[in-house]
């Protein structure tokens, strides 16, 4: 009876996939066309899913053994039961095979079992508390049916009663593992995941690399919609990477909005974004909500607003604006979903076509329209802080080695201290640099997340046409989002530059023996990681070795690196000012009490406001420029005998 049976299931259950799949395929195609090279994409999977998102996954080395054992076991299963079951092939070895198979994935499913049975609170409940039994209906079924054919077990073995209740479970497994894959259930994130990784909007992410600038809108299309008002303006593999969720809340455990109360889950924006694709209301969300807002009062279509000017839709406008473009979210996520990109698509919409801009967000815009800088001031001040530096200007000298970008903490008191300490550094180790001053404007960062796309380009070509003046060979500067932007976002405007952050320039001049250094005799020191130098960059060891190179044993916090915790003053979080049970850098300021530090040492003019305005802090706050500018000392006779010497071959070095 199995013999007749097992083929019409299998083979039933992939007809209903194929339809469920094209289905799928209709509701991505809704989006906006994206070039991608399909069959590039399709090649570069099976190492992408395999190697490139275990990179991720392999964080957890108990989850990710366990869907090595699950997936693995599954897709080798699947293969094998269709050759064996489905189109008659049985021998010994292929059924053997299918055996390992099928037993790799029930003990990937107990693994699974254990995990859910008291699941940590990031993880989605709902349907997905009946997978383990899903994952252990399929493995067992295929295992018990594949025994007579490696003859184990007699080819008529078992009566017609058992071949039923073997059907029914097989039945079970098949439809959450296969049918459940395409018309939706806790398996559809195998079936969106793998097209999701063939067809990325980022394939330069793969194989080790980083990818973390905003792609740019075209301004010129005067017919185009200036960003994401319904589902259906995103491209369509972006729906396709929103449907490859997995609902594991990695990205909710990491989010700095989320565990300040503030109604930003990323877990639920990914899902919001889901039930638009399809259309419906979030009254099945089985996770946990935006803090404050209850289940169940959104809704929204593929063709319907994602914000709605009265009423509710899909999403709270507040939602997107809570959001720190921290990257914490993208850099967790083992699906390798950009979540950035999605709230930014969507607060350009609000930003350009609305003027929907909540808090100081208008006024900000509009100084940097007027005055090109963010806070209105006079931009003919910008070196009023060095007045007494003689700071030599490109259009005076034309060329310089380097070129000093002040950014916009030139016009605040606090950072004009680390400026200051930047240019002692710079004048120790004998650089030659130069600044624009007044012809400096704001580098256009915080336009461009708050959405306004249209001044961010503006700012950025004027600075371009500045640049393109004088004749340069790096561009340094303590301020990473400046750093960011010049490096990764103004190329795709014709702005092409080495650009470095100050701690990275200041440890390649340590190594080439022009600084030197006292001792440290302060206390104990942790670092707190920028989230546009490290996230955005990846660079997580320069500053640590300029602290080392002052003789600095680094306190690392819990979170550090990679997993850094956000001091809250990204992404025009400040301005927009959307609040929430708690702060942000009172959160942060808390990790640095944990580690016992006197001082905290930073590397972002932002990140310093922030902490620095942490009622009671237990910590100093200092730039590592200033830490450096306090430490330094004369060079010894002999390097200063062979300074002239070894100065060309230093600055080959950096």
């Amino acid at each position: 009876m199995l013999e007749t049976l097992l083929p019409i299931l299998i083979f039933a259950a992939l007809a209903l996939a194929v339809v469920g799949a094209w289905r799928r395929i209709r509701l991505w195609r809704q989006g906006r066309p994206a070039e991608v090279d399909l069959l590039r994409g399709l090649a570069a999977m099976p190492r992408r899913y395999l190697v490139d998102l275990h990179h991720v996954v392999g964080r957890d080395k108990v989850m990710s053994n366990t869907h090595v054992a699950t997936a693995g076991g599954f897709v080798a299963a699947a293969v094998l039961m269709i050759l064996v079951h489905g189109l008659g092939l049985a021998n010994p070895v292929l059924g053997g095979l299918l055996l390992a198979a099928s037993a790799t994935m029930f003990v990937g499913s107990l693994f699974v079992a254990k995990r859910r049975r008291n699941p940590p609170a990031r993880l989605s409940r709902g349907p997905w508390m009946r997978l383990p039994k899903s994952l252990m209906a399929f493995s067992l079924s295929v295992f018990l049916i594949t025994l007579p054919t490696v003859g184990v077990l007699p080819q008529d073995a078992g009566s017609w009663v058992l071949a039923l209740i073997l059907s029914a479970v097989l039945v079970w497994g098949l439809g959450e593992m296969v049918f459940g894959m395409t018309w939706g259930g806790p398996m559809k994130h195998a079936f969106a995941g793998a097209l999701h990784l063939a067809f990325h909007r980022r394939p330069e992410r793969f194989g080790g690399g980083r990818s973390t600038g905003l792609m740019a809108l075209n301004l010129d299309d005067s017919g185009a919609k200036l960003g994401v008002e319904t589902p259906s303006d995103f491209t369509w593999n972006q729906l396709l990477g929103f449907d490859a969720c997995v609902q594991c809340g990695r990205c909710e455990a990491v989010c700095p909005a989320f565990a300040a109360g503030q109604p930003l889950n990323p877990k639920k924006l990914i899902q919001d974004m889901v039930v638009g694709l399809a259309g419906g209301s979030d009254a099945a969300y089985a996770g946990s909500p935006y803090p404050g807002k209850p289940v169940g009062e959104h809704h929204g279509s593929p063709h319907g607003p994602i914000v709605a000017r009265e009423g509710k839709a899909l999403v709270d406008a507040e939602t997107l604006w809570s959001c720190t473009t921290c990257r914490a979210c993208v850099e967790e996520c083992p699906m390798m979903i950009e979540h950035v990109d999605a709230i930014v698509d969507m607060r350009r919409f609000l930003t350009l076509e609305h003027g929907n801009t909540p808090n100081k967000g208008a006024e900000v815009l509009d100084n940097l329209i007027a005055t090109d800088n963010p806070g209105g001031f006079d931009p003919g001040s910008r070196l009023h802080w060095a007045a007494d530096l003689n700071l030599p200007l490109m259009a005076d000298v034309k060329q310089a080695d380097v070129l000093l970008w002040l950014g916009d903490g030139a016009f605040d008191m606090r950072n004009q201290r680390t400026l200051r300490a930047l240019v002692k550094v710079l004048r120790a180790a004998e650089v030659e640099f130069a600044v624009l001053g007044v012809e400096e404007r704001d580098s256009g960062d915080v336009a461009r997340r708050l959405g306004d796309e249209a001044t961010f380009q503006s700012l950025a070509r004027r600075n371009i046409a500045t640049l393109a003046k004088y004749r340069f060979q790096r561009i340094v500067t303590c301020d990473p989002h400046s750093f960011h932007v010049l490096g990764n976002e103004y190329g795709e405007l014709g702005g092409v530059y080495e650009v470095r952050h100050h701690s990275t320039y200041i440890a390649e001049l340590f190594e080439a023996g022009r600084l030197h250094f006292a001792p440290w005799k302060g206390g104990s020191v942790t670092y707190h990681d920028p989230c546009y130098l490290g996230r955005y960059n990846g660079e997580y060891e320069a500053p640590r070795n300029v602290l080392k190179a002052l003789g600095i044993q680094v306190a690392e916090m819990e979170r550090s690196g990679f997993r850094s915790r956000c001091c809250g003053g990204g992404g025009g979080a400040p301005i927009t000012d959307i609040p929430g049970e708690r702060r942000i850098p009172d959160m942060r300021m808390n990790d640095v009490k944990q580690t016992g530090a006197e001082l905290v040492a930073v590397g972002c003019p932002q990140c310093t406001a922030m902490l620095e305005g942490v009622v009671d802090a237990t910590a100093e706050v200092r730039d590592i420029a200033e830490l450096v500018a306090d430490a330094l000392v004369a060079r010894p006779a002999a390097a200063a005998v062979d300074a002239a010497a070894n100065k060309t071959t230093a600055e080959e070095v950096t």
